[in-house]
């Protein structure tokens, strides 16, 4: 009896480790309504190919499922993380998953951008026949398609963050949340940004075909799909690379908030105290983890620094040692 009320009260010393976005349940079933939406989509075009005929109707629902197939990723991103969001094997959790899906995501979006650029680059030194009348409506229901999924797909809690919802288990408040809030990137939910890129990059592509289309068909100029091909290219590119960019960032650590970071030192910098380590990082949408060294001729608890750091935003994990500083004359 004793011996299990003694490790009752260690469990009560424990803290869970579970840094998912806040959003993270309604971004992960919006991503699977659009993939439905998608997967749907994708039959009626391959089924109404074959019945009518069709290879434009075809090709278009076979691309819907490489469209479909990446916002998998997303989703299955999603799912993953919160079923083992728990699982003491992840040392922070799991939050940083999400980079990890959109990292791939935007890798696959950049090989999608080359081969419409090869394939443009093609058709504009081979020119092949267009069925004008009936790839221009696929076009547009493709196009309806994408902006139905890009509005379910927006970061509407991007601008809107609940700072207490993370500090509570720190003891953080939210009294200067706006005052100190860090960039967009450190609250921005890559995974669905990802999946919101890949709908508008298809939304994109379809704008630029409708009017390459419209004008080979009006005007004869049959050139000008493979020309908005190539514009479509390096429109997606740059979104990819942007993507990219953030991705890997949270991947490798990058400290997040450089002045973020200043702050947390100058606030710890008192009555002879010194910071003489501070890391600094993403762990997951709207959560930063820190781990930091202090020196002190009269260190205290541990507990004592960290009520110095309340009311910074998004410190969700914060470790500190305190070491006493050496008598040089000793």
């Amino acid at each position: 009896m004793d011996q299990n009320m003694h490790s009752h009260s260690i469990e009560d010393y424990r803290h869970p480790h579970i840094f998912l976005g806040e959003a993270h349940q309604r971004n992960e079933r919006k991503t699977w309504i659009v993939i439905a939406i998608c997967a749907v989509m994708m039959v009626a075009e391959i089924v109404g190919g074959l019945w009518f005929g069709s290879v434009a109707l075809i090709a278009d629902g076979l691309h819907m499922s490489t469209h479909a197939g990446a916002l998998l990723i997303a989703a299955l991103a999603y799912t993953y993380s919160r079923r083992y969001a728990t699982d003491e094997r992840f040392a922070f959790g799991t939050g940083k998953l999400g980079d990890l899906a959109a990292f791939t995501s935007a890798i696959a979006l950049a090989m999608i951008a080359l081969l419409i650029g090869y394939e443009s680059l093609a058709r504009f030194f081979n020119p092949v026949p267009i069925a004008f009348n009936q790839a221009i409506p696929i076009a547009v229901l493709g196009l309806g398609v994408n902006l139905l999924s890009a509005f379910l797909l927006r970061d509407d809690h991007e601008h809107h963050h609940a700072h207490d919802h993370h500090h509570n288990e720190h003891g953080h408040d939210d009294g200067h949340a706006h005052e100190d809030s860090p960039s967009a990137d450190f609250h921005r939910d890559h995974n669905l940004r990802a999946a919101f890129v890949h709908v508008m990059a298809d939304a994109a592509v379809s704008v630029l075909v409708i009017i390459g289309l419209v004008a080979g068909r009006q005007f004869g100029w049959v050139w000008m799909d493979p020309v908005m091909g190539l514009i479509a290219t390096l429109v997606i590119l740059s979104w990819s690379w942007s993507l990219v960019r953030s991705a890997s960032a949270a991947l490798l650590d990058v400290c997040p908030d450089p002045t973020l970071s200043r702050k947390i030192a100058a606030r710890l910098e008192q009555a002879g105290d010194r910071v003489s380590d501070l890391h600094l990082w993403r762990i997951g949408p709207g959560h930063l983890a820190a781990i930091i060294s202090l020196v002190s001729d009269h260190p205290n608890a541990p507990g004592f620094y960290k009520k110095r750091l309340s009311g910074l935003p998004g410190l969700s994990h914060v470790t500190i040692e305190v070491e006493r500083c050496s008598d040089v004359h000793d």
